[in-house]
């Protein structure tokens, strides 16, 4: 399995790869191959910075030689005239990657600013947003940390560091007690230290959970608020408790009120507009 870096590695490849293909020639036809020059990263929008250090990756990643210095770190709130940090170096370097550092700067930003404001929505609750699987391909750990720079958790990165029994593997298993007990079984024969969650679509289904045992958190699907707080005191602290579907920033306190450890929210990553800086020569 491949480690987070080295995924973030192979993203830069694919970035440049689908930009440069083979050779910037705009640049290359405009700029001498031994001018040097200085740029800055401008923010333009109040928000939550993110992305900084991976920035840096795809400015060495164009030239090792590029030098950076940072005003402004990640989890900072920016807003419009900010200097995050300049670059100095070839030019032809900090053209050539200027725009795959700010599409993954701007989305990432973006993640986290969206992050920030559900979170702050929950603020002086015991409740915590999480992310969810609905992220853009390939860019899941970069969205996944941003989330965790804007203050809200990061649910299982993937299917493989935790056990997720939704509607569809129940249905499959022939029944919730089914499912839960082969994941337990399918953990002790593998050797797997996993963490299980249960989706439950009823009261009804939470005792039958509660009955059985073999989880470590239940997950409340598209319940109301108020079904949510008799949820809650059904389970009485036993397990963790999420909240997911149906979820929007303006029912999300409702659901915070209602007792939730976690509330788990897809538009965290998936409806997220990038926050606006530019990479300007000085």
């Amino acid at each position: 399995m491949k480690t987070k870096d080295e995924l973030i590695d192979q993203l830069l490849d694919l970035a440049f790869a689908e930009d440069l293909g083979d050779g910037d020639h705009t640049t290359m036809s405009t700029i001498p191959a031994d001018a040097q020059g200085r740029s800055r990263l401008i923010i333009k929008e109040e928000g939550i910075l993110s992305g900084v250090e991976i920035a840096k990756k795809v400015l060495a990643k164009v030239d090792p030689s590029i030098k950076v210095t940072t005003f402004i770190n990640d989890g900072a709130h920016v807003k419009p005239g900010d200097i995050v940090f300049t670059a100095e170096g070839p030019i032809r370097s900090l053209l050539i990657a200027e725009r795959t550092m700010l599409n993954i700067m701007q989305r990432m930003s973006g993640v986290a600013t969206m992050t920030d404001k559900y979170q702050k929505r929950l603020e002086g609750l015991n409740t915590k947003v999480l992310d969810t699987r609905k992220t853009t391909p390939g860019v899941r750990m970069l969205e996944k940390e941003a989330v965790a720079t804007g203050g809200g958790k990061n649910h299982r990165i993937g299917l493989y560091d935790m056990i997720l029994i939704k509607d569809n593997h129940i249905d499959f298993s022939g029944g919730i007690e089914k499912a839960i007990s082969r994941a337990n079984e399918y953990c002790k024969e593998n050797g797997k230290d996993l963490k299980i969650e249960v989706e439950v679509r009823s009261l009804d289904d939470i005792r039958r959970v509660m009955e059985h045992g073999g989880v470590d958190r239940i997950m409340f699907d598209n319940f109301t608020p108020e079904l949510t707080r008799e949820a809650v005191k059904l389970v009485g602290g036993k397990y963790e408790t999420e909240s997911s579907g149906g979820i929007t920033i303006e029912n999300l306190r409702e659901y915070g009120e209602a007792g939730v450890d976690y509330i788990s929210v897809g538009a965290l990553t998936h409806s997220v507009k990038g926050l606006d800086m530019s990479f300007k020569a000085f």
